[in-house]
């Protein structure tokens, strides 16, 4: 039984509660429950996905499931390296790296031009179609002009208290402006801006958001005011102090906000299609294409391409998160 002592405080065990009978049902109930809840969510979730990318290997789809026997030609369509007319508006073939006729020409005073020829036909396939590589690269310039200017946003906001943060804070945090109007505003300021240079600086707009949040978190689990004035008074500038201490110690954060980012901007679709004018395509607008004109196992490889390119990437992002910022400071 708990009895105040001479201060005051109380001491003892702390008294038994009867649970009601809501809070037996819970403590009964209340973990199978949660699970059961979970179980069902994954599996509504991560079922159709699973289905949709086994059934794109499958000759027919009749019925709840794939039949027929075990085929390529799917994909192969959707990466536009079959032989078929609907190939052709897959992916856009390969980049091809042809070796040149003449290898150089040596001008010498007073001697006839020496001209050496490349010995034999040579070319290199890249194993990547070239609008898929288009669009992956498209999405990582994006990525890259995000951390540029959202981990600097990030840490100001959180670190320092000046006129106007609360309001930087909320313009930086809140993706406020849709696609199609970024779209819009973008040809109608800048009516000649290649679809390159459009579709990163949209991209890159448009996600920034997510970038900022989750380096945000991560500064905001760190006391940035004690380690900037550790290693300052140690004698590492502020730049040295920035790049080798507070961003490496953020690094969980950045991986996340540059895969969230990434995979956001892979598909994002309406400003892409708003935006988009000549070159290759990017991958929002093929999924699009595939999954609206063609049958549904066709597009099932489509869809299943880009779950594998969101898979790599991802990898990708978390290796050179996780190895690539010792630069000789936190890990």
């Amino acid at each position: 039984m708990s009895t105040p002592d001479a201060d005051g405080a109380v001491t003892g065990a702390v008294p038994d509660r009867e649970p009601g009978r809501l809070g037996r049902l819970s403590a009964r109930y209340g973990r199978a429950l949660v699970t059961a809840l979970i179980l069902v969510t994954v599996v509504f979730l991560i079922g159709p996905v699973l289905v949709t990318f086994v059934a794109s290997f499958f000759q027919n789809w009749t019925g709840l499931f794939p039949s027929g026997g075990l085929t390529l030609q799917n994909w192969a369509q959707a990466l536009g390296i079959a032989d078929t007319v609907g190939a052709a508006r897959g992916l856009g073939g390969f980049w091809t790296f042809v070796a040149p006729d003449v290898l150089f020409v040596l001008q010498l005073p007073l001697l006839p031009d020496l001209t050496l020829y490349f010995p034999f036909d040579f070319y290199i396939q890249t194993p990547i179609p070239m609008a898929l590589g288009f669009s992956v690269l498209l999405a990582l310039l994006g990525v890259l002009i995000n951390l540029l200017v959202g981990v600097p946003v990030a840490y100001a906001v959180t670190r320092y208290d000046f006129r106007g943060r609360r309001l930087m804070n909320t313009f930086a945090v809140l993706p406020i402006v849709p696609g199609i109007i970024l779209g819009i505003a973008f040809l109608k300021t800048y009516p000649g801006l290649p679809s390159v240079i459009a579709l990163v600086l949209g991209y890159s707009l448009l996600k920034i958001p997510y970038m900022v949040l989750a380096v945000q978190s991560s500064f905001e689990s760190m006391d940035l005011r004690q380690m900037e004035e550790s290693a300052r008074s140690l004698g590492a500038s502020w730049t040295t102090t920035f790049l080798r201490v507070i961003v490496p110690g953020a690094k969980q954060g950045i991986i996340s906000g540059s895969i969230i980012c990434w995979t956001l901007a892979a598909a994002e679709f309406n400003f892409s299609y708003v935006v988009y004018s000549s070159g290759p395509r990017p991958f929002s607008l093929f999924l699009f294409e595939n999954i609206s004109n063609n049958p549904f196992l066709r597009a099932a490889a489509a869809i299943s391409i880009y779950f594998v390119i969101v898979a790599a990437v991802t990898a990708l992002l978390n290796y050179v998160g996780e190895n690539g910022f010792s630069v000789g400071g936190v890990r």
